[in-house]
């Protein structure tokens, strides 16, 4: 009798058992070896070998940055929406990793086990490169953050030869505030993934030299708009609030930083990132007669240099003193001070509403055309003759320099300025516009205000917001402030007199 079948099938299966278990170890032991190899080169091999590996594709997903790393490129979008909607791809493998999501989508004929075992060796990689970056990360942040200083001290070129970037000629600068700052410096810094070599014509520089968080993106004339993006989402990730200047020549770095500042004061929480050019840009400046408008501008600020005109629209834009100081690296006094001669040497007082908003129109006046100015300059002369000659027949005086006191009639005096003012303010209530008119006197300060209009200052804040909702305008930023102080007195039809606020009996108003 005789049972060789039954032992020889006996004597196979469990080697055979075995021998799979050894395969299935080498291999996944050749997988973890490639993956470290991919590793000690870079996270985008480190991606890649994984892709490879399962057959299909592999993205790490940042929530600020979106793709860091995508094996192929087309399957960036992919690997987003898979890490935030990961119960919309159950097909897909998901690991956390560094801060970021790794997802890998396998080939069907991959095991899954084998995916799996990939995703983790993957994944562990990346959190070991990870740490290794945030050893080195401190030392890196105090760098950029030299590097950041000695531009805005003016030593462009040292800065330059360091990042090793000749093609390095113009800087956009982005100037944060939030409540968790160190956190979203950390977050930013993954993001941006900075280098001092530059790429692409291009460097970034990130810092906290001042308690805020500073962006400074080094490029050639112009750039891809990718910091702004990752600003943009970091801002309302953060609840940050940002101001933006640029693209500026390196050595203006100083201007755009304050600049940013300035524009920082103008961000809200629905509009968290807004540009230095869109602060004070007016839109009562393209209705004006040009050639009047750069005349009249040019003669006002004739006595003031580039840096005195760069202070003061600073100042206007910011809003305060304090802040503008902040915004310039400067003390409060020193603002004071300097603003205080700049009002002697304009002849005008700087601190009445009206004067302010006809400088800042003025400081955001196009330059000039050549052929205007040459007409102009002519047109002035021969005024100027017959001025003289009527003074030597009638003893009047000639006409004085253009102030800031009064805009010239030939300016507002016009149809489309006309409907510009009743398009902004028209409509409002009584009671509205006189506490808008007085609250704007009072250079936005209620209490003031609220004492002379004899009302509560609870009731002024919410006649307030009930003017920023008719009006569509963010009366917290100054130099929109400045247009509607400007579109009040282009409307008015009698003066706009806290005695005329219509009242009901007491401290309470009636409704007309």
């Amino acid at each position: 009798m005789s049972s060789t079948g039954t032992t020889g099938h006996g004597a196979t299966g469990p080697r055979d058992a075995r021998h799979e278990r050894e395969a299935a170890a080498r291999h996944e032991w050749e997988a973890a070896a490639r993956l470290l190899r991919a590793a000690t080169r870079s996270g985008a091999h480190l991606i890649a070998e994984a892709a490879s590996l399962v057959q299909g594709w592999a993205v790490l997903a940042d929530p600020i940055a979106g793709a860091v790393y995508s094996t192929p490129a087309a399957a960036a979008a992919d690997g987003v929406h898979a890490a935030a909607a990961p119960l919309e791809h159950p097909h897909c493998t998901q690991h956390p990793a560094a801060g970021a999501v790794l997802v890998l989508a396998p080939a069907p004929t991959v095991p899954p086990g084998h995916a799996c075992h990939v995703a983790t060796t993957t994944a562990a990689l990346l959190e070991v490169r990870g740490q290794r970056a945030a050893e080195l990360r401190g030392e890196q942040m105090r760098l950029h953050t030299t590097l950041i200083r000695l531009l805005l001290a003016g030593h462009t070129a040292a800065v330059t030869e360091t990042l090793g970037g000749n093609r390095l000629t113009h800087v956009t600068v982005y100037r944060l505030s939030g409540p968790d700052l160190p956190t979203a410096h950390e977050v930013l810094w993954r993001a941006v993934r900075p280098s001092l070599a530059p790429h692409a014509d291009a460097c970034t520089l990130i810092g906290r030299p001042d308690g805020e968080l500073v962006v400074a993106e080094l490029h050639h004339g112009g750039d891809d708009g990718r910091i702004l993006r990752l600003v943009s989402r970091l801002s309302e990730r953060h609840h940050l609030l940002a101001g933006m200047a640029g693209p500026l020549p390196l050595a203006e770095t100083p201007t755009a930083h304050s600049d940013a500042a300035a524009a920082r004061h103008s961000a809200t929480p629905d509009s968290r990132i807004v540009p230095a050019d869109a602060v004070g840009t007016s839109r009562l400046a393209p209705l004006l007669p040009a050639a009047p408008y750069a005349r009249w501008a040019a003669s006002v600020l004739r006595p003031l240099s580039p840096a005195h005109q760069h202070l003061l629209l600073v100042w206007l834009r910011a809003g305060s003193k304090p802040r503008a100081a902040a915004a310039l690296g400067l003390s409060a006094g020193t603002v004071r001070a300097r603003i205080r001669d700049l009002s002697r040497l304009l002849g005008a007082d700087l601190e009445d509403a009206t004067v302010q908003a006809h400088l800042l129109l003025a400081l955001r006046a196009p330059a000039p055309d050549l052929d205007l100015a040459d007409a102009g300059a002519d047109a002035d002369a021969d005024a100027g003759i017959r001025l003289s000659s009527s003074r030597n027949r009638s003893g009047s005086c000639p006409a004085r320099p253009a102030r800031l006191e009064a805009l010239p009639d030939e300016l507002l005096d016009t149809e489309a300025a006309r409907s510009w003012a009743a398009g902004l303010v028209g409509g409002l209530e009584p009671h509205l516009r006189i506490a808008l008119a007085c609250w704007l006197r009072h250079h936005a300060r209620t209490a003031p205000a609220a004492a002379e209009l004899h009302v509560h200052r609870t009731t002024l804040a919410g006649w307030l917001t009930r003017c920023a909702d008719h009006l569509a305008r963010n009366l917290a930023d100054a130099t929109v402030r400045a247009e509607v102080h400007l579109a009040l007195k282009a409307t008015r039809n009698g003066p706009d007199d806290p005695t005329a606020l219509p009242r009901r009996g007491g401290r309470t108003y009636r409704r007309l």
